[in-house]
């Protein structure tokens, strides 16, 4: 099992320290660092400016939204950051949320899975520098009628072939994961629950498209704090869990909290949601259960962290992404060197 490291949103109060960051993960051998964007920074930035300054450590967008961005600018974007990185770059590309597309890029969000398969279908020939032609229900090359024609990019990737991931939540999304990507971005993963939940459909939609899971990449994130006070660590992410489970989304659709209650946490997402929506963040922080925490996160000791790595390869995990926490520069450092030790305690190393 291969680690990466995700950088999550910039602007989150730890910018300074993010490259440095980077630059660790890089010289500890980590396999990827990623980096987010939801209506704050945007992510090829950030991964230009990280790439730059590291050498072997491969850079992915966790994730570039679909709304955001015509097919064919992703797929210049792409072959851009590959060909500037010396061919390490990973795609990683998600339909975001209702609430972003609609209010903030103004982009209606309906039928976001056959959005995804043609969007996938148009960067895929534009990368492979295909003269582009495409018929479809939300996009067509070039517009009939007009002066448009069939063009292929002009930039040369590093790479016949970029690694495409997308991030996904729901059972019919994973399935089609499975069948069109290279590999799936999952967040708030449970080890216990991750055949019920993810592998199950994405082993589906990959047999759909005859293929098996060998090469597929199966790429959780998950929070990681080092200490003997596992509770006390777990209370830290409690308003990052709530904003999830409670926030993110509405009443009638939150893909995490959805995931939240197929993980068997009805009763309590319910009422994590209800108290979010309400005002009351600092409730619903109280009401997400220290097991829920402690399921889709990395904390305690070194010992006990390795054992929860071991559980996630078990369960199919192929890179385990870290984000390490810590409040100052040398903690997110140690958290970093922690979870290399982990992996090596393990015996996951290749």
């Amino acid at each position: 099992m291969r680690l990466g490291i995700n950088l999550g949103y910039w602007g989150a109060g730890m910018d300074g320290d993010n490259l440095a960051v980077a630059q660790e993960a890089d010289r500890l051998g980590y396999d990827v660092c990623w980096a987010a964007e939801a209506y704050g920074s945007d992510v090829p930035t950030v991964l230009a400016w990280v790439g730059a300054q590291t050498e072997n450590i491969d850079i992915g967008s966790a994730i570039m939204q679909i709304p955001a961005r015509q097919p064919t600018m992703t797929a210049m974007t792409a072959a851009t950051l590959d060909s500037l990185s010396g061919g390490r770059f990973r795609l990683g590309l998600g339909v975001s949320g209702p609430q972003v597309s609609e209010g903030w890029y103004g982009v209606k969000f309906d039928k976001p899975l056959a959005r995804t398969r043609e969007y996938v279908e148009i960067v895929r020939k534009a990368m492979a520098r295909e003269r582009l032609t495409h018929e479809g229900e939300h996009w067509t090359l070039p517009l009939p009628g007009g002066p448009g024609k069939p063009i292929k990019l002009t930039v040369h990737p590093q790479r016949e072939h970029i690694p495409l991931y997308i991030a996904a939540i729901g059972p019919k999304n994973l399935e089609q994961t499975g069948e069109i990507a290279d590999g799936a971005l999952l967040i708030f993963p449970s080890a216990e629950h991750l055949e019920d939940t993810a592998l199950r459909y994405l082993r589906a939609g990959r047999e759909k498209a005859g293929l098996t899971m060998d090469g597929f990449d199966v790429c959780p994130t998950l929070p990681l704090a080092v200490g003997e006070d596992v509770t006390g660590l777990a209370d830290m992410f409690r308003p990052y869990t709530a904003l999830y489970v409670g926030g993110m989304g509405s009443r009638k659709q939150n893909f995490y909290n959805q995931l939240a209650q197929r993980m068997g946490y009805e009763k309590e997402a319910a009422e994590i949601q209800e108290k979010y929506l309400s005002g009351d963040k600092a409730g619903a922080a109280s009401a997400v259960p220290h097991r829920l925490i402690d399921q889709t996160t990395l904390l305690g000791s070194v010992e006990r962290i390795a054992d929860r790595m071991q559980a996630y390869a078990a369960a199919g995990v192929t890179t385990l992404t870290l984000a390490p926490a810590g409040f100052t520069l040398d903690e997110r450092i140690a958290a970093l060197r922690a979870g290399t030790e982990a992996l090596e305690r393990a015996g996951l190393v290749d």
